[in-house]
């Protein structure tokens, strides 16, 4: 790798690595208020209504029972400027959190567009550790709300932003790579962001240990180069340049992305070309109607809603499987880490989807059984976390997948309907409420295991992608091979096939079966 290339990939790990702190900040700061109200005035000492797990305090280790002194959100009075005032407030930091990431999809991509990556991630940064830090100063219900949207809004826009870097960054053949090396940080993020938590015993000491690394941090982005595609298409020669002029190795990998950035800007081109006068809109409802694309984008939207519902359904819910917040976060994080090695596997974009799907699934429903019948925590936290590696690893496949289902005409507009479904199911989990004991409601777990297993019986009507050009127009798509789902009737041919073959072989002559065994030895 070029020089600019190793600067761009370690300093967006940072950014994931520390992005993941601010995403779980509900988990903890729900383990937090449980214990130490309950420690401190006693307002908070009623933790049965859902709003935070009547197990949150046994979840709280003992270093997080802190004394008098250190209790600098628990007052006698419960006022307002008390957190133990407004812990019903908590509840809706999830759901505000998801509803930016929402709104930063909407226009993250629009605004990246315009005024360039660099810009856009910086300033999200910026005011991403921002966020972290405004709660330990000011910690105001309505403050701390709207904080948590905003931050929803940052995360989303740093990952739109830092996704189309590492990848406009990389070269063709290796661009699958970015997709699973940023996750991969993020799940080491999520794995440093428990003990960190698990180290703060107070409202100020969280916020505080979250949101500092970020801010001494921030310094190191100034470096980070802006993306040679916007560059190029922008015309910034000038900029280009001195990006050239930095080192042989960098203007070696420059003119090999500007070469293939120039080649998908003539294809754009050429297509732009090729539709009729008169907007772009007719066009595209037109093709947006037809039975095909209307059948791959209800599949893939369908794939996005249910696996965004079971994984962030596990993931917020970590808490409620009988084992201590801070361990079972870590091992939250240490589960997704395997998901690197799925650019390694070979076999092809409907055949692992499958196979994540139904996995995922399967391993739901036996954490599903086993929690219904007194099962072991660990046992079924350990299936759960299968359940959302797995299902983690089919989200990383249908990114891939969306890109290489649609034609070139409208792939921009199906892959944002389907993100926005996405989006919708990290909405929607938020609003689905935990059994008074504060575990995960029966419904939720049916959903989170059958939901994956119908969308892996939706994936035998979708064509096998892995190494086909990407379709240009509808009339491509109608193409591509149709999946074929295998009949009775052939399996009993070729069964009798098989049969019939090795009766002859039995009656062969001894000495041709000699022979035979003799050629089979040689080769």
């Amino acid at each position: 790798m070029s020089p600019l290339q190793v600067s761009v990939y370690w300093r967006l790990s940072l950014v994931f690595v520390f992005t993941s702190f601010l995403f779980f900040l509900d988990i903890f700061t729900a383990v937090i208020a449980a214990s130490t109200c309950r420690h401190g005035n006693g307002t908070g000492s009623d933790t049965s209504d859902g709003t935070l797990p009547t197990n949150a305090g046994s979840n709280q280790s003992q270093h997080g029972e802190v004394s008098e002194g250190e209790a600098d959100w628990r007052t006698g009075s419960g006022d307002q400027d008390s957190v133990c005032g407004w812990t019903d407030w908590l509840s809706y930091g999830q759901t505000l959190f998801m509803a930016g990431l929402l709104l930063g999809s909407l226009i993250g991509g629009a605004i990246s567009d315009r005024y360039g990556k660099r810009p856009v991630l910086l300033v999200c940064l910026c005011v991403h550790a921002l966020c972290g830090l405004v709660p330990a100063i000011l910690p105001q219900p309505t403050l701390f709300l709207a904080v948590r949207c905003l931050t929803g809004v940052c995360c989303c826009c740093i990952n739109i932003c830092s996704f189309s870097l590492a990848v406009e960054w990389t070269p063709p053949a290796a661009r699958l790579w970015p997709s699973a090396f940023l996750p991969f940080c993020f799940s080491l993020g999520t794995m440093g962001g428990a003990p960190l938590a698990w180290l703060s015993p107070t409202w100020t000491h969280l916020h505080l240990s979250l949101a500092l690394p970020q801010l001494i941090c921030l310094p190191l982005y100034l470096s980070i180069p802006e993306s040679p595609r916007w560059l190029l298409l922008k015309r910034r020669t000038d900029v280009l340049d001195r990006y050239r002029r930095n080192s042989p190795a960098d203007e070696q990998c420059l003119d090999l992305l500007l070469d293939s950035a120039w080649s998908d800007l003539q294809k754009s081109t050429e297509a732009q070309r090729e539709e009729a006068p008169g907007g772009h809109a007719p066009s595209d409802i037109i093709h947006l109607r037809h039975p095909t694309i209307l059948l791959r984008l209800f599949i893939m939207s369908y794939l996005s809603a249910v696996s965004a519902l079971t994984y962030y359904g596990i993931c917020m819910n970590i808490g409620s499987f009988g084992v201590g917040v801070y361990s079972a976060q870590f091992f939250s994080g240490l589960s997704e880490a395997p998901c690197l090695l799925v650019p390694l596997a070979r076999l092809g974009r409907r055949p692992i989807s499958m196979l994540a799907l139904f996995l995922s699934g399967a391993a739901c429903f036996l954490s599903l059984l086993l929690s219904r019948y007194n099962g072991e925590p660990v046992l079924v936290m350990s299936l759960a976390l299968l359940g959302k590696l797995c299902i983690l690893a089919a989200i990383f496949i249908s990114t891939l997948y969306s890109i290489e289902l649609f034609p070139t005409v409208v792939r921009q507009r199906c892959v944002s309907l389907v993100n926005l479904c996405f989006r919708l199911g990290c909405l929607v989990n938020t609003l689905v409420l935990p059994n008074p004991n504060g575990a995960i409601s029966l419904a939720a777990m049916a959903v989170y295991s059958s939901g994956p297993i119908v969308g892996c019986g939706l994936c035998l009507l979708l064509p096998e992608t892995s190494g086909v050009t990407l379709p240009d127009s509808v009339e491509d798509c109608d193409r591509q091979p149709r999946p074929r789902p295998p009949s009775l009737d052939a399996f009993w041919r070729t069964r009798k096939l098989g049969s019939s073959q090795a009766r002859k072989t039995e009656i062969l002559p001894e000495e041709k079966d000699d022979t035979h065994t003799l050629n089979t030895h040689t080769v």
